[in-house]
């Protein structure tokens, strides 16, 4: 069965490299037809499942998961519903029904619309389609490394972004299997939403109370307990950035490659423009610019004027 995502070019960065003092390489996700790597392991995710009867596809998201998923629905014919938090803006809402999903809106918190999705799921005899702590969602995302390894690039270390750890399970399982085990990846957060970062101090999970970002797409309250499981098989340095940082790496990045990705993507690019500490000396970089279809120029410019400095 061919995949639902596309191949993203892997690209040398001549303004990062430049900042970082040597090659950086760019993984473009957000070239992705959902404008995100979602596509990946969600696409894997609902192709699954219709093969094996799903009817209809529903989704507990504040944006791309949900997209991704809406996307993956039109394309195999079935029917979509994305639940999302209630603080989701219109702006998503509208990207969503843009490509066909129903939407419906439920609890502040995304635990409270995870639980809602799934009684409706059953109900409606649909197919719930995790996020991101699903084994068939990480064998998806695995397809970028090796596309990576394909390209006949080995890098010094990688950095990426975690929000519930589906990515990072999936680059991990990936690295394991082109013999990259020993490559440290360090995983960006932003403060406020850094329950990866929590829980790897603490050597078990944690739950933060509410997620106080406005990287909305990293706010898993609580990782998958694999992706914690991985730190403890694998160099895997967990680094906070601020939100400010992540914006202003938004805007940076814009500017420096023409292409727009969210604050949770802007927080992975920001380690490198911030020249962050575990990077240095390292020769070769790969950032995985896992790109995010929920954002506009209007909404960086208004985070940039409201972010505290």
């Amino acid at each position: 069965m061919k995949p639902l995502h596309v191949e993203t070019p892997l690209l040398e960065s001549g303004p990062l490299s430049r900042i970082h003092g040597g090659s950086v390489w760019l993984k473009m996700d957000a070239l992705q037809p959902t404008g995100s790597f979602k596509i990946r392991g969600i696409g894997a995710a609902c192709q699954r499942a219709v093969a094996e009867g799903a009817e209809r596809l529903v989704s507990a998201s504040g944006g791309n998961a949900g997209q991704a998923t809406a996307y993956a629905g039109r394309r195999l014919g079935v029917p979509v519903t994305v639940v999302t938090p209630t603080t989701t803006s219109a702006y998503v809402h509208e990207l969503l029904r843009a490509e066909g999903a129903t939407v419906l809106a439920h609890g502040e918190a995304w635990d409270q619309t995870d639980l809602f999705a799934r009684d409706l799921a059953e109900r409606e005899r649909g197919r719930y389609i995790h996020p991101f702590d699903d084994p068939v969602v990480w064998g998806g995302h695995a397809s970028l490394m090796r596309e990576v390894a394909d390209d006949g690039l080995q890098p010094d270390a990688i950095v990426t972004v975690v929000g519930g750890g589906g990515l990072l399970c999936g680059l991990l399982q990936g690295m394991h299997a082109a013999g990259w085990t020993d490559v440290p990846v360090l995983a960006v957060e932003t403060q406020g939403a850094n329950s990866y970062a929590a829980a790897v101090e603490a050597g078990h999970l944690v739950t933060l109370d509410r997620i106080r970002s406005i990287a909305v797409t990293l706010g898993a309250r609580t990782v998958a307990a694999e992706a914690l499981a991985w730190a403890s098989r694998h160099p895997v340095r967990p680094w906070i950035v601020s939100d400010r940082e992540a914006v202003t790496a938004c805007r940076r990045f814009a500017d420096d490659h023409r292409v727009l990705v969210e604050p949770s993507c802007g927080a992975g690019l920001s380690a490198v423009y911030e020249r962050a500490e575990p990077l240095r000396g390292k020769k070769c970089v790969l950032v995985i610019v896992c790109g995010g279809a929920g954002v506009s120029l209007e909404m960086l410019d208004r985070w940039e004027r409201e972010l505290p400095r």
